[in-house]
């Protein structure tokens, strides 16, 4: 069909040459035309391209503007809003202090001087295992296992008492067991049978879970009270701390270093009037988890170093104790230190001397340089620490020229290592 128009077309082209020249004339018409047009149409999508790029180009600059302009400004608010802080913000400074008083006659203490380092001490009982160990020139308890401490007393416990003593943790790291404890009891008898009457704190070793410990009553068989300590203290008894008790009746507090942990008015039982420190959940067969105890003393309140200076006029200490070959106090001294300056507090009229001594080892002259320094150390504690009026305090070293004990051994030497306040 198509190729007979085709045919027809071809014939009246060649009928008539007039025809012919018109018709190619008007397709030429038309060709051109076509072509502007498409010329046209492609200018002009050129165009809107161009234009369309140039538009989003200046529209993205004027947003990135725009979006730095609010980063800049809320960059701006929030630093000055961190420079008025700075300015404003105000500071405080929180002290806390110790309430801690121990009593001033000794009921029981213990340095393990006597005891030789692997023996148990002969001073304590067990049902368990300890031995005593040197820790840098220092003699320490070793508790261990599943163990019960009894330290020997020669008298029964009063109604009011404290207690105090080093403590030396080493190996606790993240594998320690949260069943892992040092707990101080205080129970109805002063053996090892079961009691019915007795309370506890105790306190953690673990080093992967803070606030445990518990604290807990039973009296008559039952329990009346147990609660968490709900205090993290990991970082404190880790390594070298302090623990201090007080009894009162039924009432009890403990420290651990300068911090109380517990104060329970009601916690000790009728009848409870016997102290034992209990261990359990170490590793002891790997060999880690150590807990030592040193300078141990339970001391009552009397009128016994107070009255002594004021009514004899003279009182000689071995409790005031220096880091070796040093002038330097210990923090177990500051109890004798502060019971003595409470003295001059209530009794402004009396002036004292402070004498130190010093065993035989070293020179002579080395010691009385020794002497003298440690006496002027703790002078320097009473009149800085309590207040007490230089004026009223002399000093003097004697160095070992006055031994009270032999200095052939160490129990002797201790004894001769002594502080005395003599009244003026």
């Amino acid at each position: 069909m198509k190729a007979l128009q085709t045919i027809f077309v071809f014939c009246l082209l060649l009928c008539s040459s007039g025809a012919k020249a018109q018709l190619f004339k008007k397709l030429g018409e038309v060709a051109e035309k076509s072509a502007e047009r498409a010329i046209e149409r492609r200018v002009e999508k050129e165009t809107t391209k161009k234009t369309d790029q140039a538009l989003d180009s200046v529209f993205s600059k004027k947003k990135k503007k725009k979006k730095k302009r609010k980063n800049k400004k809320k960059k701006g608010k929030k630093d000055n809003t961190a420079s008025d802080n700075e300015t404003t913000e105000p500071s405080y400074t929180i002290k806390r202090s110790s309430d801690f008083t121990p009593g001033n006659i000794i009921v029981f203490e213990d340095r393990f001087t006597k005891d030789n380092p692997g023996d148990f001490p002969a001073k304590w009982d067990t049902n368990g295992s300890g031995e005593v160990t040197m820790i840098n020139d220092q003699k320490w308890m070793r508790l261990s296992g599943k163990s019960v401490y009894i330290p020997m007393l020669k008298e029964a416990l009063p109604e009011n008492y404290t207690i105090e003593f080093d403590l030396f943790t080493n190996g606790l790291d993240k594998k320690t067991s949260s069943q892992a404890f040092l707990t101080l009891l205080i129970e109805d008898n002063t053996g090892f049978t079961r009691s019915k009457n007795w309370c506890m704190t105790e306190l953690s070793v673990c080093q992967f879970i803070g606030n445990q410990g518990v604290i807990e009553k039973v009296a008559n068989g039952k329990r009346q009270l147990r609660n968490q300590i709900g205090k993290d203290y990991r970082d404190a008894i880790k390594g070298k701390s302090h623990i201090s008790i007080a009894v009162n009746k039924t009432r009890m507090r403990v420290w651990l270093n300068e911090n109380k942990l517990i104060d329970v008015p009601r916690l000790i039982p009728e009848g409870a009037n016997s102290f034992k420190l209990a261990t359990r959940g170490l590793r002891d067969p790997e060999g880690l988890d150590e807990v030592y105890i040193s300078n141990f003393s339970m001391t009552k309140t009397g009128e016994d170093n107070r009255s002594k200076l004021l009514t004899e006029g003279r009182l000689t200490t071995n409790n005031i104790l220096f880091e070796s070959a040093s002038a330097t106090l210990k923090d177990t001294s500051f109890s004798t230190i502060r019971e003595i300056a409470s003295v001059l507090e209530k009794n402004p009229e009396v002036r004292i001397k402070i004498i130190g001594h010093t065993d035989a080892d070293g020179q002579k002259e080395s010691n009385r340089t020794l002497s003298r320094k440690r006496a002027e150390a703790v002078k320097k504690m009473m009149t800085t620490a309590y207040g007490i009026d230089a004026s009223r305090i002399s000093t003097d070293g004697m160095g070992d020229s006055e031994p009270v004990a032999s200095n052939t051994t160490k129990e002797g030497k201790a004894l001769n290592r002594r502080v005395e306040f003599i009244k003026l």
